[in-house]
């Protein structure tokens, strides 16, 4: 077989069926090849982008691997945002892609560029495959590798020779053996929680990518201790859990975020300290002691010293410790009940909206979403204010429901996410919300929804103006608006349609029930397009590098803070 053919039968092997890509030329010879495997599924998108970002949304909503193809030059150089959005959110992705033959690299030629050089910062590994012969190697060690300790993304660029390479007889290549797991001493971190008179769970993405949310949920009602998240970590205690308070950080709750400031000990349960959760460092949990559980170890004492560290499998480390306090309950009552009435008083609400007449509101739609929607529903997230409103309003019962893109905050994951989403749960409802900023960064994946027919739901809550940017410009740039009006936006009902796909437009908000309940009940994908208030704020808000205790509300807001530095 040649190299192309070699790299399906690595996909047969690793039981991966679904790919997202896009052809050219370098990487033709591996197309020519997907003919003959029809068990392999390819799903054209309309930009490599749309690739990288669907396979990562697939990855998110099934645990498997994400796999993204795209051609040299403009193909591979098309990848790198949706490639650097899983590295910061640590989403195993396999990235491949063509390159002209080995004779030219180095030349200029057509379509050349150096895909090593510049994927190095945004990968886990990554390798330009020079000698065919070692190409069965690499394969195996990329797709491992993705998915191995802490996932992300590996790339392998392919020259096109090496694709075409006759290789020698190829022997299967066994998967490695895990090496034996080892639970780490957990006597000092359970002498810090019974020491602690306020001891606070924070919790992250890793209890997701390390396959934990059953074994965290026992961990968390054995403990019995009051809760917070990241935005990542959001779900982690399904939707009924009355000791969570939230999401915490820059637009987190007033309960989470006081909670935090009150606690003697943090238990970290893999979350990152990232700067949108915990504000300035020097005014975070000021009074706490850390226990830090992790699977990457390189997440310890790296923007916070802790007291304990404990490196290893959460769910070997969760069950150790939920065994623990089974036998030797906690006894924090007094702190339960204060969190449970800073909860009562501080968590996210909202007005209720009885004018039929009135303009729609964001956070109060997506209340509505939640309610209505079936508590299984996928939903998907662009990057902006109405990211936030569904952290902060709708309720997860399950981590992998709620696909927002975190570290790197991508305009335009959403749509593309969706699209791997609804691959990864073809039964399943999925739903895209963005807002009219972002929805126009990857629009044209909507030929993608057709060409599938993906049954996936798109709402755009459209304030016509990049509605974040705005906020912070009123809130802390003396309220100079530059460069936000998106009044010139398209009739994203006319849009829609025109790519064959159901829409329908609302304004007000006795017109809610009717557009949600076209949405939900419609067969195929379908859009709804949502006028929202321009003035409309995320409420609470931190401003960036204070502390999370300086947190601002439309109520306590007296007049604009200074030019941000």
């Amino acid at each position: 077989m040649n190299g192309a053919q070699f790299i399906l039968q690595a996909f047969r092997q690793h039981h991966i069926d679904t790919v997202f890509g896009y052809p050219g030329g370098c990487i033709m010879p591996l197309y020519d090849a997907l003919v003959d495997a029809p068990e392999v599924q390819h799903v054209l998108c309309r930009h490599e982008q749309g690739c990288a970002l669907a396979a990562d949304g697939y990855a998110r909503a099934s645990g498997r691997l994400g796999v993204c193809i795209a051609t040299s030059g403009p193909g591979a150089t098309n990848l790198v945002t949706g490639v650097a959005n899983a590295q910061r959110d640590s989403i195993p992705l396999l990235v491949i892609t063509g390159q002209v033959p080995r004779s030219l690299i180095g030349t200029d030629a057509f379509q050349e560029t150096d895909v090593l050089g510049m994927s190095l910062g945004l990968v886990k590994h990554s390798y330009l495959v020079t000698d065919p012969q070692s190409l069965p190697a690499i394969m195996h060690e990329a797709i491992e590798l993705a998915q191995s300790g802490r996932p992300g993304p590996v790339w392998v660029d392919l020259p096109k020779d090496v694709l075409l390479a006759e290789l020698a007889d190829v022997v299967p290549r066994p998967s490695a053996p895990a090496p034996p797991s080892s639970t780490p001493d957990l006597s000092d971190a359970l002498n810090l929680l019974r020491a602690a008179r306020k001891p606070l769970i924070y919790s992250g993405g890793g209890v997701r990518l390390g396959r934990a949310e059953r074994t965290f949920r026992r961990f968390a009602e054995a403990a019995a201790l009051p809760s917070v998240a990241s935005l990542h970590g959001l779900g982690n205690h399904g939707r009924d859990d009355a000791l969570h308070l939230g999401m915490l950080g820059m637009h987190g709750s007033r309960a989470a975020n006081q909670a935090v400031q009150q606690a003697d000990l943090l238990l970290v349960v893999g979350a990152r300290l990232d700067d949108r959760a915990t504000g300035a460092l020097s005014g975070f949990a000021p009074h706490a002691k850390l226990v830090h559980m992790d699977t990457d170890a390189a997440e310890f004492n790296k923007l916070r010293r802790a007291e304990v560290c404990l490196n290893g499998d959460l769910n070997a480390l969760l069950q150790a410790l939920t065994q623990a306090l089974l036998e030797q309950p906690l006894r924090v009552d007094e702190w339960r009940k204060q969190c449970r009435q800073w909860h009562a008083s501080g968590g996210f609400s909202v007005a209720s909206q009885t004018v039929p007449e009135a303009p729609i509101r964001g956070p109060q739609f997506i209340r509505t979403l939640s309610r209505r929607a079936d508590p299984h529903s996928c939903i998907t997230c662009d990057v902006g204010q109405h990211q936030m409103w569904v952290a902060q309003h709708y309720r997860f019962d399950h981590p992998r429901q709620h696909l927002s893109s975190g570290g790197l905050g991508t305009m335009g994951f959403g749509l593309p996410a969706a699209i791997g989403a609804q691959f990864a749960a073809p039964r399943g409802m999925v739903i895209n919300i963005s807002g009219d900023g972002s929805f126009m960064m990857n629009a044209q994946e909507l030929a993608t929804l057709v060409r599938y027919r993906l049954p996936v739901k798109l709402i755009i809550l459209d304030n016509q103006c990049l509605g974040m940017v705005r906020q912070q410009q009123e809130l802390f740039y003396a309220n100079r608006e530059s460069q936000i009006d998106l009044d010139d936006n398209p009739d994203f009902v006319a849009l829609a349609e025109a790519f064959g796909i159901a829409a329908r437009r609302i304004q007000c908000w006795q017109e809610v029930d009717a557009g949600l309940n076209a949405l939900l009940t419609e067969p195929g994908p379908m859009l709804l397009h949502v006028a929202i208030a321009r003035e409309d704020n995320v409420w609470p808000i931190v401003k960036p590098g204070e502390s999370n205790q300086h947190m601002l509300d439309g109520a306590s807001l007296a007049q604009p803070a200074q030019v941000a530095a």
